[in-house]
């Protein structure tokens, strides 16, 4: 028991970096890994893509007169045949169907690098919001305890005649209001870490510690066009894989124009002895350039282009899509930096001053609980400004990342 005692602290106490989540996610997500399943089953069919039909064989009679028919030579009672056919897929049609099939698996590894980068987007999304709770539960507690000692402060001056109750019953009040929001914020560090333990596929359970010492700096790319979009995104990587395919598919249609071949052969054992042994070989070419026949595939080379041409289409549309939010992204990733600086070196540092100043005042009785409380409240409403700020540059980075797959 000591030793699982000791063994289960020692995991609680686990910091996780971010990129030793990211490497779990794609080491034992199930949803990835059940991309290379999906991978070797499609693999698999092109190994029988060339196959040829089963043969056929049959045996019976063969020009045998009904019983009761008077037979007047020995010759018309037919013979004992053994049949066999075979059918010879022409090569050209064979090849095709192989290509087609081959390129599925490069459309299915194309899907699982997009599918892993939501996943990391994700597994990124809540770390930061991880780093933003400490930052923010670190801020209420360092809150709490000056309302803890404000309240003090305010009873012992009403037990001197030197502040109202009133007073003292609104620190109380603000002071069960901040240790709230540390409630709030360690069931939001819980939440966010049972959903990286999913992510992980990790027991809910599993507890950890993020490092704290993490830095999320913003990298904007130096060069960020349409051919660095089309090279590195993974789901146009994908499209274009698909009209590569939807092209081999067409060209699989195409060889329907061609013939398929059949070979056939009988082989005849008279009932007569006196008869000779008889065989037949038939060697049979399909007509597949027909009037009748030719529509079906024709038309379906017609409606595949035009399908094939919607989806180029599609993939320049959201390629020009794509490059407009992520410069926009760098606009506004660019202008929150300033912001977040006006508040960490300006904002914050002027109203903890003046939180001190006031507190100053207090403690010398030239101001009152309340002047404190509104000085306290303004600087909680700033760090609360300045966080939820914070978060939303963090989502913002963790977007443009996911739009260059970085």
């Amino acid at each position: 028991m000591l030793v699982l005692i000791s063994s289960a602290q020692s995991y609680a106490q686990q910091v996780l970096s971010l990129s030793q989540i990211l490497q779990e996610i794609d080491k034992n997500n199930l949803a990835l890994n059940a991309y290379e399943n999906r991978i070797k089953s499609q693999d698999a069919k092109v190994e029988g893509a060339r196959s040829w039909m089963a043969p056929m064989i049959g045996a019976g009679t063969f020009m045998t007169p009904y019983p009761g028919q008077t037979i007047e030579d020995e010759s018309d009672r037919g013979a004992f045949m053994i049949s066999a056919e075979q059918d010879i897929p022409n090569p050209a049609k064979t090849k095709a169907k192989a290509e087609y099939l081959t390129a599925q698996s490069s459309i299915t590894r194309s899907e699982q690098k997009s599918l892993a980068n939501l996943l990391r987007a994700r597994a990124k999304e809540l770390y930061y919001e991880l780093i933003i709770a400490n930052k923010k539960i670190a801020y209420q507690r360092e809150n709490l305890a000056i309302m803890q000692t404000m309240r003090k402060l305010g009873e012992i001056r009403y037990q001197f005649n030197q502040g109202p109750l009133g007073q003292v019953f609104k620190a109380e009040g603000r002071y069960h209001e901040a240790e709230n929001m540390i409630l709030m914020t360690q069931s939001n560090i819980r939440s966010n870490k049972i959903a990286l333990n999913a992510l992980m596929y990790r027991p809910a359970s599993s507890d950890f510690r993020i490092d704290t010492n993490y830095t999320v700096v913003f990298n904007p790319l130096p060069v960020l066009d349409l051919a660095y979009l089309s090279a590195n995104r993974s789901d146009i990587v994908q499209m274009d894989r698909s009209i590569t395919a939807m092209g081999l598919n067409i060209n699989q249609i195409r060889m329907e124009a061609k013939p398929d071949f059949r070979i056939r052969f009988d082989h005849m054992s008279n009932y007569y002895s006196m008869m000779p042994r008889q065989f037949t070989i038939m060697g049979m070419l399909s007509v597949p350039i027909a009037p009748w026949s030719s529509k079906m595939y024709k038309s379906d080379i017609k409606s595949m282009n035009f399908e094939q041409e919607a989806m180029r289409q599609q993939r320049e549309a959201m390629l020009v899509e794509m490059l407009g939010m992520t410069k926009s992204l760098e606009s506004e990733l660019n202008s929150m930096q300033k912001q977040l600086g006006n508040y960490e070196d300006k904002i914050l540092t002027a109203l903890n001053k003046n939180l001190k100043v006031t507190m100053i005042s207090y403690q010398e009785n030239k101001a009152d609980l309340n002047t404190v409380i509104d000085a306290w409240e303004a600087v909680n409403i700033a760090q609360l400004n300045y966080l939820e700020q914070l978060q939303k540059y963090y989502k913002m980075i963790v977007e443009y990342e996911k739009n260059i797959e970085r």
